[in-house]
C-alpha cells in the first residue's frame, strides 16, 4: 500500500470548511432531550466470569426512544474509592462481545464501560441490542451506512450517537465510578461514535478516538473506494436523484462538527496508508477539534493504526490527566 491522501505537512494544516445546518444545534439538543424523556434506568448484573482480578456485570441501559441497550461495566476487583471511568464504543459491524475480551481498562486500574452497538454485532464479534427502531427502514445499501439516510430525523446514527451520550450517563450511576472522570474512547466506526460523545455531551472530560470514520464525507466518498463509504456510493449510484438529501443528511452526522463543539482533552491517531479511513478525513475533525488535542500518526500502517501501541498511549495520556 503506497501513500495515497495529502502529504503528511499538508494533512496537518488540512481545515477543510464544515458544511454545518444552521440548525444542527438544534437538531440534537432536541434529539437528546427527546431521549431523556425516558428514564435512564441502568441496570448493573454481577457476571460470574472466573475472572479472578475483574468483576464484570452485564448492563443493561435505556438510549434512543427509551430503547434497551447492552453492555459490561469491568472494574478492578481491588480498589479504593470511585475510579476514573472510559467508556468504550464499538467498531463497524462488531458487537460488545464477551467480558474477557475487554480486560486491559480494568487491568489498568480504571472501571471501563463497553456500549453495545445497536443492530450490529454480527460480522466480527457478537452484538446482543437490536435495532427496535421502526423508522429508518426505506430501501438501503446493504450495511448500516444509507440506513434511513432519506432523513436525520430517521438515519441510523442518530439513534446510535443518542445511545452513546447515553451510555456516559449511564457508567455515571455505578457507585465504583467517579462521575466527574469520564473519558470515551473508540476506533474506526468507535471513533466516530467517541467525537459525537465528546461533542454531545459536557460530561466527557478526556476523548481518545482512534483512525475515526464518520468524518468528512463528503472527501471520503471520493477518496477511497474501500468499505463501509462504499455502502453511501452504492446507494447514490442507484439513488440519482437522491444526492443532494443524502449528503443533506449526512451533514448531521459529521464527525468535524461534533469535534467543533468537543472542550475535552483529546487524544487522536490517524495512519498515513488507512484506506478506510483516510488520514485527511481524520485530520479534517482533528483540525476542527476545539479542545486541547494531541495527534499520534502511524506512517506506515494501514486501518489497523497504531494496534497496541496505540493502547500504551492512550494509557499514558490518561495518566497525565488523572495520575494514580
Amino acid at each position: 500500500m503506497a501513500f495515497f491522501d495529502l502529504p503528511l505537512e499538508e494533512l496537518q494544516t488540512y481545515k477543510p470548511e464544515r458544511p454545518e445546518p444552521p440548525d444542527f444545534g438544534q437538531f440534537w439538543d432536541a434529539t437528546l432531550d427527546e431521549a431523556r424523556n425516558h428514564p435512564l434506568n441502568p441496570i448493573f448484573e454481577p457476571v460470574d466470569t472466573g475472572l479472578v482480578t475483574v468483576e464484570a456485570f452485564d448492563v443493561t441501559f435505556n438510549g434512543y426512544g427509551g430503547q434497551p441497550i447492552k453492555g459490561w461495566l469491568l472494574l478492578p476487583r481491588q480498589r479504593r474509592g470511585p475510579l476514573p471511568c472510559v467508556v468504550e464504543y464499538i467498531g463497524y459491524g462488531g458487537g460488545r462481545g464477551l467480558p474477557h475480551e475487554w480486560l486491559f481498562w480494568s487491568s489498568a486500574g480504571f472501571a471501563h464501560f463497553v456500549m453495545d452497538t445497536r443492530g450490529q454485532g454480527s460480522v466480527w464479534r457478537q452484538g446482543d441490542t437490536p435495532d427496535l427502531q421502526p423508522d429508518g427502514s426505506s430501501p438501503h445499501a446493504p450495511g448500516f451506512m444509507t440506513l434511513g439516510v432519506d432523513s436525520p430525523q430517521t438515519y441510523f446514527y442518530r439513534r446510535v450517537f443518542t445511545d452513546a451520550a447515553r451510555a456516559v450517563e449511564a457508567a455515571q450511576q455505578h457507585s465504583a465510578v467517579d462521575p466527574e472522570r469520564i473519558a470515551v474512547s473508540g476506533g474506526s466506526q468507535g471513533g466516530g461514535v467517541t467525537l459525537a460523545a465528546a461533542g454531545l455531551s459536557s460530561q466527557v472530560k478526556a476523548a481518545m478516538p482512534d483512525v475515526p470514520f464518520l468524518c468528512h464525507f463528503r472527501r471520503a466518498v471520493t477518496i477511497t473506494d474501500n468499505f463501509p463509504y462504499q455502502e453511501i456510493v452504492t446507494y447514490c449510484r442507484v439513488h440519482r436523484r437522491s444526492l443532494e438529501q443524502v449528503f443533506a443528511t449526512l451533514d448531521y452526522f459529521d464527525g468535524m462538527h461534533f469535534a467543533a463543539r468537543a472542550s475535552a482533552p483529546a487524544l487522536f491517531s490517524t495512519a498515513l496508508m488507512d484506506m478506510t479511513c483516510p488520514p485527511s478525513t481524520v485530520f479534517a475533525a482533528y483540525n476542527h477539534y476545539a479542545g486541547p488535542k494531541e495527534m499520534r500518526v502511524w506512517e506506515f500502517n494501514q486501518h489497523d493504526g497504531g494496534g497496541i501501541h496505540q493502547v500504551e498511549e492512550k494509557l499514558a495520556f490518561l495518566r497525565g490527566i488523572w495520575p494514580r
